[in-house]
Parts: C-alpha cells; sequence; structure tokens
C-alpha cells in the first residue's frame, strides 16, 4: 500500500522544534487515546500526535500538543519512536515510513491484514538496528505469565491439548459511534473476529510453540450486517503435536475470554473476568491458586506494556512481543482465513 495511503495534508498545530526525544503517536481512536493517557500517566510529556482525521473518536481539546495532519512533516520531527494505532490495514505503510525516517517502533495487534510490505519492513528494521514491540498486551497479563511458568516448570507434563475462547459483542464495544462503521467491522481496514480477537494466536504460540497447521472454519452468523466473519473456530496443530482449539466471535453476551490447557500430568486453567489461573493434577485436585493484586485492572496490561516499551527505548530491554512475533501471528490468522475459504487445512 503506498504512503499516500496513510497521508492526510495540512499543517502541524502547535508544532515544536523537532528533538531526539520526542514520541508520535500515530492515530487517536480508543486504542490512541488510551496509549496517550498511559503515555501521560508514565510521565511522557513530549509527545506529537499525526491525525487524520477520519476516526470516530469524538474530538476532545488537546492542549499542549503538536498534531501534524501531514505524515512526513510529522516524522521530520525526528520522533525516537512512533506509536501505530492507526486501523489494522494501514499499519505497515505507516511503520515502514516511521521505520525510514529511523525511529523505533511500536505497532498495534494485528500488524496488519496482509503480508503486503512486510517483508520489506523486516529489512529496513533489521539494517537499522530498530526497535519494535507488536502491542499484544495479553503477554503482560500476570495470569498468562504465572501459566507460562507452570508450563515451563512442566507441572502438567507434556501439553496434549489446549482450547482458548472469545466471545464479547461487538455492538457494545464503542458506544459512541455505529459499530457497523468501525475498524473491525470493515473488510477494507482489516476487520473481522480473527484479525481484531487475534490475541489467543499469540499468547499459545508463546505459551505452547509454533503452530505448523491450521484448519477453520468462519461465518457471518450473528445477524450484526457487517461485511466480515463475525465467528470463527480454528484449529491448530503445534510443533509438539499438541492440538489447540481457538473459538472467537462478536456475539456473545455477557462477553467470555478464558483458556484451558490439558497435560499428561494436569491441567491449567485461566480466566480473563478475574484473572485467576488454577493448577490441576493428573487426579483433578487443586494445587495452586493464582490471583492478581488487587489494584490490577484491564488497563494494567497497556500500562506494563507501555512501560515496556518505553524501557526498550531507554536500554538494551528486548521487545517482549517482537517484529517476528507479529508476522507468525499474522500468519496464523491469514492461515485461517485461507482454510475457511478453501475447505482445507493450511501449513504455516
Amino acid at each position: 500500500m503506498p504512503l499516500e495511503a496513510v497521508r492526510s495534508r495540512g499543517l502541524a498545530e502547535g508544532s515544536r522544534p523537532p528533538g531526539p526525544g520526542r514520541l508520535l503517536l500515530a492515530g487517536l481512536g480508543s486504542i490512541g487515546k488510551r496509549h496517550l493517557d498511559n503515555l501521560r500517566a508514565l510521565g511522557e510529556s513530549d509527545v506529537d500526535l499525526y491525525r487524520t482525521g477520519a476516526g470516530t473518536l469524538v474530538d476532545a481539546p488537546l492542549p499542549g500538543l503538536a498534531i501534524h495532519r501531514d505524515l512526513e512533516a510529522a516524522l521530520s520531527q525526528r520522533p525516537r519512536a512512533v506509536v501505530v494505532s492507526n486501523p489494522t490495514a494501514l499499519h505497515v505503510p505507516l511503520a515502514l515510513a516511521a521505520a525510514r525516517a529511523g525511529a523505533h517502533l511500536f505497532i498495534e495487534k494485528p500488524l496488519s491484514d496482509s503480508l503486503e510490505g512486510v517483508a520489506e519492513l523486516e529489512r529496513e528494521v533489521a539494517s537499522r538496528g530498530l526497535k519494535v514491540l507488536v502491542g499484544f498486551q495479553f503477554r503482560f497479563h500476570p495470569g498468562l505469565r504465572q501459566v507460562h511458568s507452570w508450563l515451563q516448570e512442566g507441572r502438567i507434563g507434556p501439553v496434549v491439548t489446549a482450547r482458548a475462547h472469545w466471545g464479547e459483542c461487538l455492538r457494545s464495544w464503542h458506544p459512541w459511534e455505529d459499530y457497523r462503521g468501525s475498524y473491525s467491522a470493515r473488510r477494507s481496514l482489516g476487520g473481522g473476529v480473527v484479525l481484531t480477537l487475534s490475541h489467543p494466536f499469540d499468547y499459545l504460540r508463546w505459551l505452547l510453540g509454533e503452530v505448523v497447521a491450521v484448519s477453520a472454519q468462519t461465518g457471518q452468523l450473528g445477524g450484526l450486517e457487517i461485511e466480515v466473519e463475525d465467528t470463527a473456530h480454528v484449529l491448530l496443530r503445534f510443533a509438539s503435536g499438541a492440538i489447540g482449539t481457538v473459538s472467537l466471535d462478536y456475539v456473545e453476551r455477557p462477553p467470555a475470554h478464558w483458556l484451558s490447557i490439558v497435560g499428561r500430568r494436569g491441567r491449567i486453567l485461566w480466566d480473563n473476568a478475574d484473572g485467576v489461573a488454577r493448577l490441576y493434577d493428573a487426579e483433578g485436585r487443586a494445587r495452586a491458586l493464582w490471583r492478581p493484586p488487587l489494584s490490577f485492572e484491564r488497563n494494567t496490561l497497556f500500562l506494563d506494556e507501555m512501560r515496556h516499551f518505553l524501557r526498550c527505548l531507554q536500554d538494551s530491554a528486548e521487545p517482549r512481543c517482537t517484529l517476528d512475533d507479529g508476522v507468525r501471528a499474522l500468519r496464523i490468522c491469514l492461515a485461517a482465513h485461507e482454510s475457511a475459504a478453501a475447505g482445507r487445512s493450511v501449513r504455516v
């Protein structure tokens, strides 16, 4: 996709002299607004915005922030990093432009809705020694980190099967907009439940290893009047031999998001509703129960994720979810789409 697809002409409002410490936030939808609030909470006041004006979030006063309407002008300020939080289909063109300007990258998940431009982005990042964090924030969930520790310790033995489920009604996500016009519901912006709720594909890779084959069935079954799939059941074959299933939908009320992992010597359960992780032995006896701290709430994931990104910029810390991780999760999503269309299993 050409750079022009993510460019909107205009002058920067309240622009400041360029400086190496500046961050550029590209996109101010709901997730972009969250990132802005969290950057401020973490003491980052030197933030510029790039906005095309095409978003659905109601504009609010943004005193003290330079707002750019032209991407080249924004990048000419030489930001040290760019937070890419525009719609999915526009991530890679914007990230490529930022990488060519020498900026480190935080790219919202999923990385894209296709592989177009991805290899070029990988080359630019590698040749310039840039750091990239992909925004799969569930890697920062303390409950899932506990699950990861139990698996690394071999507490349930070799994994046999895993099931992840996430159902959440699209109508309820953004009360200020018609959900049918949101990026999650539009094919041209990279919507659909497989891409939009792709977190389980990333955290299952992180927990269980590489996925080698994908089979999927998808459909528009929720009566939502949208042009993309609202329901998906995806079967994963892992390199270890384990089998996983991921079920996703835009329909379920109340929302549900949980994970079950069965091993030869036990079982692990995690529920996003309360963040609790449970460990059982081969006889079904409870062996451990982990609860998140009382201070934990949903934004903690995003705050810890952004804190980690800033640490990566400041020292030698390596991104917890790399560009390669983002590419591999995207390949699983694309394989699910291909499998559903072709009616066959797809190698990853």
